[in-house]
């Protein structure tokens, strides 16, 4: 008889994790060790609580404390967790970023029915494993190839910003046009218009209203 599989299972979402589990329950190798819905909870069950699984499910966007913050505390405490993130992110940045913080594993959320369960058992045998979506978009990375954008969370967005683009970014949020915010900050229009795509580009909006929905959203001003 095979050896258990554990695993525990952290999403923001209640009604996803009650499917992953239903699917991962049809499978006897594997059982579930019990959820997280924030992060924080995630960082309490195993390190605050010392409770241990095989394998940890782990989405990015979490209240409290997010992916990327569960994975950098394991990695300061030294944690040992084999981890398999399962993400609606699909940009290869984003995959590149958690497997530098030791992540094993990245299943897309629209393919996780049918990958969740081998994904678990390759992870917990010491192997990595990606959806196939997620395994072209590296293999075309490592090759040099392009690689189309994919989605990424906000704060990472947020984290790609200069320090001028944030504050031109908070004056465009107050209406001010071109000209006055660079008189503001001393610099050109040229240089401003400059930043302005800039943040359309890099924020994904098309307009000031975007970017100024963003910025409210985001909580930058």
């Amino acid at each position: 008889m095979k050896k258990k599989i554990y695993v525990h299972v952290a999403d923001d979402h209640k009604i996803l994790i009650e499917g992953i589990m239903a699917v991962i329950n049809t499978d006897k190798e594997i059982e579930i060790t019990g959820y997280s819905l924030t992060g924080q909870e995630v960082v309490d069950w195993f390190h605050v609580k010392g409770n241990k699984a095989d394998v940890l499910i782990l989405d990015i966007t979490m209240p409290v404390l997010d992916g990327f913050e569960v994975l950098k505390h394991f990695a300061k405490e030294k944690i040992d967790q084999k981890v398999i993130v399962l993400s609606s992110y699909d940009d290869v940045k984003i995959v590149q970023e958690v497997l530098n913080l030791g992540c094993k594993g990245y299943i897309s959320k629209n393919s996780a029915g049918e990958h969740i369960i081998n994904a678990i058992k390759a992870v917990a045998n010491g192997e990595q494993y990606f959806s196939n979506d997620i395994q072209s978009s590296l293999l075309k990375s490592i090759s040099g190839q392009i690689v189309p954008k994919g989605d990424v969370p906000d704060k990472f967005l947020l984290n790609s910003l200069t320090e001028r683009e944030l504050d031109v970014l908070k004056l465009i949020t107050k209406e001010y046009s071109s000209i006055e915010i660079a008189d503001a900050m001393s610099l050109s229009t040229n240089t401003i218009d400059t930043y302005r795509k800039s943040l359309l580009k890099k924020l994904k909006v098309k307009n000031a209203v975007g970017l100024a929905m963003y910025a409210v959203k985001n909580k930058i001003v």
